[in-house]
């Protein structure tokens, strides 16, 4: 098998939306259930650490990576059958959509507003509200981004197994 460019960016686009849907996953199967156990006060201070500590190269690449490998391997791909392009296609309308535009007029907004609350100084009335108008809202998109961002994964997946020169 000849491994050309256009099989590596393949594989490198499967690879970061499939990257970007585990981690989508494991925040709404693990990390989300797990600290809306805690108290007001530990939820969102568990929240505003991990937003923190999540912006960094490795989260931008298998963020945002997505969105240019999935235009340049459509490229690539336009003429390879109009059922592959068209799956390539929706595959990048849906993480673009679902994961990226809702990332950024969604959840980021709301990441912003808890990140600026002083929790220390914060009364337990004041700690209440704020996650209340916080958790079910970012809880909500996030579950619009795991399912887009798989939907896109499987989508590509597919589009190769019905594509017979992978």
């Amino acid at each position: 098998m000849d491994f050309s460019f256009k099989i590596v960016l393949l594989i490198i686009t499967i690879a970061l939306t499939g990257l970007s849907a585990g981690l989508c996953f494991t925040w709404a199967n693990a990390v989300t259930p797990g600290i809306g156990r805690l108290t007001d006060h530990e939820y969102l201070t568990s929240f505003q650490a991990m937003n923190r500590a999540i912006l960094n190269p490795t989260f931008f690449m298998v963020f945002l990576g997505p969105v240019v490998v999935q235009i340049a391997t459509m490229i690539l791909y336009r003429n390879a059958g109009k059922e592959v392009f068209l799956l390539m296609l929706i595959a990048g309308i849906l993480y673009f959509g679902g994961v990226v535009l809702v990332t950024i007029f969604g959840n980021v907004p709301l990441n912003e507003i808890l990140d600026k609350t002083d929790l220390l100084s914060a009364t337990p009335e004041e700690l209440s509200s704020l996650r209340d108008q916080f958790e079910t809202r970012w809880n909500q998109l996030h579950l619009v981004r795991t399912l887009t961002a798989i939907l896109s994964f499987v989508l590509l997946l597919i589009s190769q197994a019905s594509h017979s020169n992978f």
